[in-house]
């Protein structure tokens, strides 16, 4: 790989574009982002998520040499899909990832004949999203980083994270035959590579020796963002919840847990979400009054509080248990002890997410990662790396927009 060669990441976000042009040495040598609202008040109209693309590239493309970008690949919202007519025009709104679908039959028809384990469940699947599109008239549909891509390379190609949640089939490698049962057009469905196969060329925005590579979700090049890379390689985003995802060797199925697996470098990229995290600590302290107490915590020692935080009763993973209330008492009259108390819960349940996915057949875990607002507490960090007893080395970089460029540079290589 020439040294000057260069490697471009889009990412498209619920608020907007991000561009990231990193080298083969994995340093960014550039960055653009374009807030969608600058482009239209619809966020769902594509003409407004291409003009937000379009500005994103050409303000990253601007302070590089065009002419040296190899390779690029676009990721998207998981889930958010477009309809299209016969000759590739959009057809109306596109549908949101967290746009859900209302027709009751077509979810108890797709509930009738999908797997346990398929990512096609419920209301905002792909797969319910695509039915919905064909009723408006969509001879095909296309993700949203598809229509992208294509937009760009005039190829239109799916990835296999991308297509997941439509009720592909990772494992097998294709479209499967319940889809047609279930009222699915697999016709009017992309074709499916995995994520960082070249899958044609780009010669736009003075791109002239530019490979266009299949992409993937924004959990997912968030992920591949941190530098995760092998298997036991775990990654931790302290958000409003908890969220861990882990590199496998195999796929690991749960429906009961809300988890399943994406194919992913090679390997598993298989995740779940607890509903403790931020939200739950937010129900005491602000972030500020977390701040100022965990400088009275002492990450060394330990309360001897067994709390389970969650913002209201309900838990899916690690303990699938819709009713679980939260457990945060006795509350001691000390408000940092309090804090201290409730970061151990929190970083137990990481630990037992960790476990958990073990126990279905994850590997070892081996290191992790941390992101979101949480990860910047030191004191948490440390209490979590206590439970953890693995490196937590520092995540390469929290943009989504790094991730797929990484991964540009894979699919080059």
């Amino acid at each position: 790989m020439p040294a000057k060669a260069l490697f471009l990441g889009l990412d498209l976000g619920t608020s907007g574009a991000r561009a990231v042009v990193i080298g083969a040495d994995r340093q960014v040598k550039a960055t653009a982002k374009s807030a969608m609202a600058d482009h239209g008040s619809n966020p769902r109209d594509p003409a407004v998520w291409w003009a937000a693309a379009q500005t994103a590239l050409q303000g990253a493309l601007a302070q590089v040499d065009a002419g040296a970008v190899r390779a690029m690949a676009v990721d998207g919202t998981s889930g958010t899909m477009v309809g299209l007519d016969a000759t590739g025009a959009v057809i109306g709104d596109g549908l949101m990832y967290n746009d859900a679908c209302t027709e009751a039959d077509i979810l108890k028809t797709i509930s009738d004949h999908a797997p346990a384990t398929s990512a096609a469940h419920g209301p905002t699947s792909g797969a319910a999203r695509a039915v919905l599109l064909a009723r408006r008239g969509a001879v095909r549909v296309a993700h949203q980083a598809d229509w992208i891509a294509g937009r760009l390379s005039g190829d239109w190609v799916s990835d296999a994270n991308n297509a997941l949640k439509t009720g592909y089939d990772p494992v097998a490698g294709a479209w499967p035959a319940w889809l047609a049962q279930a009222g699915v057009d697999i016709t009017a469905l992309p074709p499916v590579v995995e994520p960082g196969t070249v899958t044609g060329k780009v010669t736009v925005f003075g791109l002239t020796d530019c490979l266009m590579i299949a992409g993937t979700t924004d959990g997912c090049a968030s992920f591949l963002a941190t530098g995760a890379s092998d298997p036991g390689d775990g990654v931790t985003a302290l958000g409003t919840t908890l969220t861990v995802k882990l590199l496998s060797d195999r796929p690991i199925f749960a429906p009961e847990y809300g988890i399943y697996s994406h194919r992913l470098l090679g390997q598993w990229l298989a995740g779940g979400a607890s509903n403790s995290g931020g939200a739950a600590l937010l129900h005491h302290f602000t972030p500020d009054q977390m701040a100022a107490l965990s400088a009275s915590i002492d990450p060394e020692t330990d309360t001897g509080f067994d709390y389970y935080p969650l913002p209201a009763p309900g838990e899916r993973f690690p303990i699938a248990d819709p009713s679980m209330p939260p457990r945060v008492t006795p509350r001691p009259q000390d408000d940092a002890t309090f804090l201290h108390a409730l970061f151990e819960g929190v970083a137990n349940v990481e630990a037992l997410a960790f476990r958990r996915l073990a126990e279905l057949g994850a590997p070892a875990l081996r290191s992790v990662r941390s992101v979101g607002g949480g990860a910047a507490n030191p004191v948490w960090t440390r209490l979590r790396a206590r439970r953890l007893t693995v490196p937590m080395p520092a995540p390469l970089s929290d943009e989504a927009a790094f991730g797929t460029a990484l991964l540009a540079l894979r699919g080059a290589a």
